[in-house]
């Protein structure tokens, strides 16, 4: 650890010993501090437990958010973009939100303490546990396959536990925010209504038909509405899922919230828009995966027991992730593409857009689709062309 690191975790642990000791009513030290995975944007470490007079774990996870000035695209998910006061705000509530459920039924770990001036939060520590990103990086079998299907079926399982429950998330935004409310997703969702057609005229001479941009905005409403609306951390990005004895758990819930749950599958299929990555799935294990989801969630859902319905929403939300994917990274904003290299599977802009809106073709035409699989193939095409001369 670096001396300028050093300070900061020094930091990190004063402050959140002051809080624990606020908390509990009575001293708490912190010691050991441990660096993990974070950005520059924040501090994430493991710290031992020293002393305390109650039953805290022997080990804890502390965050703590630093503020910066929010990009002119503020709000979304893409790296590096998003304002920190409303990340910090979004996850805090949702760590909230996570620790009321049933332990079977929490996503991830569970909230402990946090602090809203300090942007720091207390959290229990699910262990040395492999990252996604690690076992898909391996391209080992079966454990390739096991840990994609886990994937799938937690995100199954918090989907099921908290339909219907979007009034309590509402309710504990309003307790800490009167500004961010809004979901940042659906933000950037609509800004790329706007942006992308532009985009793709001047850079590539495609017009977008109209019968597209209809589907563009229908399936944009998938963040702000939906028929299958439930919890979501969003930033599924392999970085953000560790596996362990108890199946996929999900980090870093900056921008949690509740969406239409196709949304959840279907960033897997699309190769995790939010991240750059070279991992790509087939078409047998996708659907493998959208069974594991089905099983989970047909219990609340039944009508996602039509595989006709099933693959309709699924297309639909691939297509808005893939048009999301190129609103983030066609333009050749460096440092948005330099932070969404963070993450372990990572590939050029380039590679990515063709091989999302190729995938997008295929699944249109196995879907029969033929309006989106044309639209999709055109623009795999015209990118292929122009990006390889």
């Amino acid at each position: 650890m670096t001396a300028l690191l050093a300070e900061r975790a020094a930091d990190v642990v004063s402050a959140a010993q002051q809080l624990l000791t606020k908390r509990m009513g009575a001293p708490v030290k912190l010691s050991d501090p441990m660096e993990l995975s974070g950005s520059g944007r924040t501090t994430v470490l493991r710290v031992r437990v020293a002393e305390n007079a109650f039953s805290l774990p022997r080990t804890l996870i502390v965050k703590q958010v630093r503020g910066s000035t929010p990009d002119r695209r503020a709000g979304g998910l893409a790296p590096g973009v998003a304002s920190i006061d409303a990340a910090f705000l979004r996850e805090a509530v949702s760590y909230q939100f996570t620790t009321a459920l049933s332990r079977e039924q929490r996503p991830g770990a569970f909230l402990i303490a946090h602090s809203v001036p300090d942007r720091l939060l207390v959290l229990s520590d699910l262990g040395d546990n492999a990252l996604l990103t690690s076992v898909l990086q391996a391209r080992v079998e079966p454990g390739t396959r096991n840990s994609l299907m886990a994937f799938a079926q937690a995100l199954g399982r918090m989907h099921a536990a908290t339909v219907g429950r979007e009034p309590d998330f509402v309710a504990l935004m309003r307790r800490v925010d009167s500004v961010h409310r809004v979901d940042g997703i659906a933000q950037q969702a609509q800004a790329a209504i706007a942006e992308v057609p532009g985009l793709l005229a001047a850079e590539f001479g495609i017009e977008v038909p109209g019968e597209i941009a209809e589907r563009i905005v229908h399936g944009n409403r998938l963040f702000t509405g939906g028929r299958y609306r439930a919890f979501s951390p969003s930033d599924l990005c392999p970085d953000n899922v560790i596996m362990n004895e108890e199946g996929a758990r999900f980090l870093d819930y900056e921008w949690g919230g509740f969406r239409d749950a196709t949304l959840d599958i279907a960033y897997a299929l699309v190769s995790y828009p939010g991240c750059l990555c070279d991992f790509e799935l087939s078409r047998s294990r996708a659907k493998e995966m959208v069974e594991a989801w089905r099983s989970a969630v047909v219990g609340v859902w039944p009508s996602l027991a039509d595989d006709t319905v099933l693959a309709e929403r699924i297309l639909e939300a691939r297509l808005i992730w893939v048009w999301l994917s190129t609103y983030w990274f066609l333009p050749a904003d460096h440092a948005r593409i330099a932070t969404a290299r963070e993450h372990g599977l990572s590939v050029p802009r380039s590679e990515a857009l063709i091989n999302r809106w190729s995938a997008l073709a295929e699944d249109a035409r196995m879907t029969g689709d033929d309006a989106v699989g044309d639209f999709a193939e055109q623009v795999s095409a015209m990118l292929e062309e122009r990006w390889s001369e």
